[in-house]
């Protein structure tokens, strides 16, 4: 499918390393990062210019407000909180940043330190049950509001108070100042060494940073210009050549004209026996938990799209210089990882590929994703994203805090979507909790419910036999088994022994006559209709000599005159016989020769493809003759028919040698 270049040894184990299990750590790779030469104003990286033009697209939508909580046990001096947060603000400088246009272009506007008030809410007088739901009420409103990024600041705390000593510190950021790792590892231990000090009456003991995030994206703008970017570059050209343009999931709607970003989540959580068959599972095959979770992921994929060939994103932390491993600021880069999975491999056999694929990218990893679509050009559409429209992400365990801080994210949920399908995990010491989040305009909430049980059926099939080949390995929950086993084919029903099949459509007509019974090239007809044309043919037919026993074939094209056919044939006692006109002449023949029919049932432009017929044998081609059929009674025959009597006779397929009338 396309040819990867092999990594060495050396460059293989860096890797390794680099990635710890997953692709949100990071060691410092890079030595240094000098600050910017010049004044003013400072680019935006190229990550944040994803953000800002997705901005311009969709200004009303709150696509990438994103929401933390920080939970606070014990007594909170509400003054050395606010103290610590304007503190940090002032630290990184990206905090009081924003974003406007000057001369045409996109710039970093840094503001002076500024005192933001810090909103406090007291829920203390609500019973308890009720005060989560109103706190997550109050962030909501705020976090649904769309920011300006033109505006500081670019983000809205809400301290709650749920009891004495129990606070929780809502924060709602725009995702242009700020990534996972930073308000992971580096907000929440800042702000409680902050708070210690200040509570305490010291200064801040935190050294100032040597570099700012703008020193970082001017860097970035530069190194893009130089041989090693040109190199990486040149292999994401390889590596994605021909590649598909999207990925065909089954979807509940069309796809707008243009991506509203509108969305939902589904939570999830893995026991910590899966999630330790899981990483044991990494280790025997010697990947790590993060690959195995992309080889499920496009597993599961690949069973609901058949795609052998797939893209799916991730995203990687981008910290490889030393320098910003403490700053605050969005460094995150889109990677796209292509994998093969044709050849129908087991899951064993899928894991080094996976591997391979996700060294490769991580060997790769500085070209900015928005800089690798302006130079692929792939077929562009406004309402998917580009090169992948599913992505993946493992975080890393949560950094706990000695004074039992913690935090935590999707406390608040916005109501968006950044992709049609995001699966987010995280490793926690319960076990793997994590989320689907998708795009409503694409999917019904039923939809991702039962993608979850499939994902959760799959990793458990996974850690029961690798060895399967990935297109075997059962996703069906046992209730979803259960339905398509057992209960949609419990269609057993009691059918009278004194009624026959025309005696039970008779009484349908007489039930609802007026409904319609069939509906055939925009045309429609009644059950009393239906009934009337079946018996006046029938009357026709017992003329002719037809009554229990007797056989009569019938070579018609769909139609109504079929139908009609079949109900007076049945209602004259007879016995049919299907010819299909489509059948070889020769086949035809020989059922014309065996079976004996005294009468065929036709349409008059099939006369010419029939075969010569017995002597004994009358052709009424029923489209002809149908004035002088409609002469007939239409009231109900009567006719003489017992339940062994013959009501069709169809042939045998003729697989061992001659066909035979059963």
């Amino acid at each position: 499918m396309h040819n990867t270049p092999k990594l060495s040894d050396a460059k293989r184990a860096l890797l390794e390393k680099y990635i710890q299990g997953n692709l949100a750590q990071s060691t410092a790779i890079t030595p240094s990062l000098p600050r910017r030469t010049t004044e003013g104003n400072a680019p935006l990286s190229y990550g944040q210019q994803q953000l800002w033009l997705l901005d311009q697209l969709v200004p009303d939508t709150p696509v990438y407000n994103e929401c933390v909580t920080i939970h606070l046990p014990g007594t909170i001096n509400v003054v050395a909180l606010e103290q610590s947060l304007n503190e940090f603000i002032r630290r990184h400088e990206i905090w009081r940043t924003s974003f406007q246009v000057v001369d045409g272009v996109p710039v970093q506007v840094v503001h002076p330190p500024f005192s933001l008030q810090l909103h406090t809410v007291d829920l203390r007088h609500l019973p308890r049950v009720e005060r989560e739901a109103e706190a997550v009420r109050i962030v909501l409103e705020k976090a649904s509001v769309p920011f300006d990024l033109s505006n500081i600041p670019l983000l809205r705390p809400t301290l709650i108070c749920y009891g004495d000593e129990e606070y929780r510190l809502f924060l709602t950021l725009h995702h242009i100042i700020f990534d996972g790792v930073a308000i992971y590892q580096v907000f929440p231990p800042e702000l409680r060494t902050l708070y210690e000090a200040f509570v305490a009456g010291r200064p801040s003991p935190l050294p100032e940073l040597p570099i700012q995030y703008s020193d970082y994206a001017q860097w970035q703008r530069e190194y893009i210009q130089g041989d090693a970017i040109a190199k990486q570059l040149a292999y994401w050209k390889q590596q994605l050549a021909e590649a598909p343009t999207s990925l065909e999931l089954p979807i509940d709607h069309p796809r707008p004209p243009l991506d509203t970003h509108r969305g939902s989540m589904r939570p999830f959580a893995l026991s910590r026996q899966l999630t330790d068959a899981l990483k044991t599972l990494s280790n025997k095959e010697s990947v790590t938990l993060y690959m195995t979770m992309v080889a499920a992921f496009q597993t599961l994929l690949y069973r609901y799209t058949g795609q052998e060939d797939m893209l799916l994103g991730t995203v990687t932390a981008g910290r490889k210089h030393a320098e910003v491993q403490k700053l605050m600021g969005f460094f995150l880069n889109t990677l796209v990882l292509r994998t093969d999975l044709s050849g129908k491999p087991t899951f064993r056999a899928l894991l080094p590929r996976v591997r391979e694929v996700v060294l490769e990218a991580l060997a790769n990893p500085d070209v900015p994703f928005e800089y690798l679509v302006k130079e692929l050009q792939p077929e562009r559409n406004l309402g998917q994203n580009p090169l992948f429209q599913a992505l993946i992400t493992l975080e890393p365990p949560l950094p706990i805090l000695p004074s039992g801080w913690t935090l935590t994210q999707m406390d608040v949920r916005v109501g968006t979507a950044k992709f049609d399908l995001y699966l987010e995990l995280d490793d926690r010491p319960e076990g793997l909790i994590g989320r689907f989040m998708y795009n409503t305009d694409l999917f019904d909430e039923a939809t991702i419910e039962r993608m979850s049980g499939h994902w959760q059926v799959l990793l458990e099939a996974i850690v029961d036999d690798p060895g399967q080949p990935i297109s075997d390995l059962p996703i069906l929950t046992p209730q979803e088994q259960r339905q398509i086993l057992v209960e949609w084919n419990a269609t057993q029903t009691a059918y009278p022994d004194n009624k026959y099949v025309h005696s039970l459509f008779e009484e349908q007509v007489q039930q609802q006559p007026e409904a319609i019974a069939l509906i055939f090239n925009n045309q429609r007809m009644t059950y009393a209709e239906l009934n009337q044309r079946a018996n006046q043919l029938a009357h026709h037919l017992r003329r002719l000599g037809v009554g229990p026993e007797t056989l009569v074939g019938l070579c018609m094209e769909r139609s109504f005159e079929l139908v009609i056919a079949l109900l007076g044939i049945m209602k004259a006692g007879g016995a049919y016989i299907p010819l299909d006109p489509k059948f070889p002449k020769d086949r035809l023949a020989f059922m014309l020769e065996d079976m004996q029919a005294p009468l065929i049932l036709t349409q008059q432009a099939l006369v010419t493809f029939l075969p010569s017929t017995p002597i004994a044998t009358k052709v009424l081609c029923l489209d002809t003759v149908w004035e002088q059929v409609a002469d007939e009674e239409s009231t109900n025959p009567v006719c003489n028919v017992s339940p062994d009597n013959m009501i069709y006779t169809i042939y045998t397929s003729g697989s061992t040698g001659r066909p035979k009338g059963v």
